[in-house]
């Protein structure tokens, strides 16, 4: 069981992002919502330049046993901290993310340009991250929920599949008329699952 729960946003850095779902959960466990340094209404770090950066920032918060309840980008970061700190790393709960996987045989809308057109302020390097940790995924055997609506043109359902392919302690759930902002979205019905799922024995 998790004594902490860490919540990870997308892009935008929006630290309120997951507080419908946090505020809806009855598991006990300590809630932490991070921020990325530079992203949305978390001031700059010089000391975050790039992913490496935001993975050290996300590491350091886990020194007990602590669930990651992330967004999109922050999909990505979590699944780089479960695979540095897996003997931590109680469960995941991954949202329309990549999931450190290559886009491309997905049919995945290209989101950066219409992105940064709106946020014309964020720094550019993440949108450059493209590691494939495809050949680690087999090596998390830690209790993954996978959330997925099925209007994502960002993350298509086809992308949550993969992963529940490759991840050998998944379920994927999809929701109809899902869109990107699912997490925030469909608060209601997504909070009794994660608490279901913190409550399951690794």
């Amino acid at each position: 069981m998790p004594s902490k729960q860490l919540f990870l946003p997308g892009a935008s850095g929006n630290t309120q992002f997951w507080l419908p779902v946090a505020q809806r959960l009855a598991h006990p466990a300590e809630k932490v919502h991070i921020g990325w340094p530079g992203f949305g209404s978390t001031p700059a770090d010089i000391k975050v330049q790039g992913f490496d950066d935001l993975l050290a920032l996300v590491s350091a918060q886990i020194h007990t046993p602590t669930a990651l309840i992330a967004q999109s980008m922050g999909g990505v970061i979590a699944v780089l901290a479960a695979l540095e700190k897996p003997q931590l790393v109680t469960h995941l709960v991954l949202t329309v993310t990549s999931g450190g996987m290559d886009m491309a045989g997905f049919g995945a809308e290209d989101w950066r340009p219409a992105f940064f057109d709106a946020n014309p302020a964020l720094p550019r390097w993440f949108a450059a991250y493209h590691e494939d940790l495809t050949p680690k995924l087999a090596t998390l055997r830690i209790p993954t929920l996978l959330l997925w609506g099925d209007a994502d043109p960002i993350s298509p359902v086809a992308v949550g599949q993969r992963l529940a392919a490759l991840l050998p302690c998944a379920q994927l759930q999809v929701f109809p008329g899902g869109d990107h902002n699912l997490g925030n979205t469909f608060a209601c019905d997504i909070a009794p699952l994660i608490d279901k799922h913190l409550s399951s024995v690794p």
